[in-house]
């Protein structure tokens, strides 16, 4: 890991800052018209999700590190916990409901997600962009509904609801953004 000037610091960057792990959402150079310039840094703790704003000065150094992304594949849940398999060495390990959240969700037996590691600890997981699931149940269109939006609700196999087309009728298969939830296509 690297010592870099608080001057230094761009969007993207992942420091160590008071004893924590922290991402650098935004940055800005700010020079006042007395005192000293400095880089005014928006932060989030990747531990704990706090955000944090912050002005470091060029004097001031933090350490940069590195983040390391790991293939895994998705078991099983068991009570409150999800367990991963590592697809390289066949390690597993389990993680709580809470770390994955509401897009726990979405999670397939055999699904391959992406798990961020710091010094061998989860600290992020990304899930596929996109995943198939089945229409269980979806409201009747109402015919010549036009002059708006014409989505209607309907509830998938996972026990989501989310807004379709009037076209989508149950026991179809569609495609959902897992990021915002929300309808892409038809399946094929």
């Amino acid at each position: 890991m690297a010592k870099i000037s608080g001057s230094d610091i761009r969007p993207g960057m992942l420091i160590q800052y008071d004893g924590s792990l922290w991402a650098t959402i935004k940055t800005g150079a700010v020079k006042p018209g007395k005192g000293p310039a400095y880089n005014q840094v928006e932060l989030k703790n990747l531990l704990d999700g706090r955000k944090l704003n912050q002005r470091f000065g060029s004097s001031d150094r933090v350490e940069e590190t590195e983040v390391e992304r790991r293939q895994y594949q998705f078991l099983y849940r068991q009570d409150e916990k999800l367990v991963f398999m590592d697809t390289a060495s066949y390690d597993q390990i389990e993680l709580p409901d809470e770390f994955v959240g509401d897009r726990a969700a979405f999670l397939q037996d055999g699904m391959m997600v992406q798990v961020q590691l710091h010094q061998d600890l989860p600290i992020g997981i990304k899930l596929p962009e996109t995943v198939v699931l089945e229409v269980v149940e979806a409201d009747a269109s109402i015919k010549g509904q036009t002059a708006a939006s014409s989505y209607k609700p309907a509830k998938l196999e996972n026990g989501l609801r989310i807004l379709v087309p009037p076209f989508v009728s149950a026991g179809e298969k569609i495609v959902v953004n897992t990021d915002d939830v929300a309808y892409v296509r038809r399946a094929d």
